[in-house]
Order: C-alpha cells, then structure tokens, then sequence
C-alpha cells in the first residue's frame, strides 16, 4: 500500500510532463503540415543530386568564366 503513495505522483508528473510537450508541439506548429514531411523522403535523392551539380564555392565560378 505504501508503494502507492510513491507511484500516484510519479505518474501525475509524468502526465503533467507529457501534457506539457504535447501543448508545447502544438504551440511551435508541429502538426502544420504533415504531408511535406512525408513527401520529402520520397524526393531525397533529387535533391541531393541537384547539390552536388552545384558548385559550392566562390572560387569555382571564377574559373568557368
């Protein structure tokens, strides 16, 4: 019996702390737009090739002109 005493608060914070990050990803707009993330994956590849085709530094342009 006295392990309850313990566990009831213990769970209350844990409540309290999920509760808090839910309200919290709500707030910072998380669940906006949840079809681009899921698209993104399926475009990866292209997006990585297209910035290896582009040149990085100043120093590359110079020298095709």
């Amino acid at each position: 019996m006295n392990i309850l005493l313990m566990l009831i608060p213990v769970a209350l914070i844990l409540v309290t702390i999920a509760v808090w990050f839910f309200f919290w990803a709500i707030k910072s707009e998380q669940f906006d737009d949840l079809d681009r993330q899921g698209a993104n994956i399926l475009f990866d590849e292209d997006l990585h090739e297209q910035k290896k085709q582009q040149p990085t530094s100043p120093k590359a342009n110079d020298s095709e002109k």
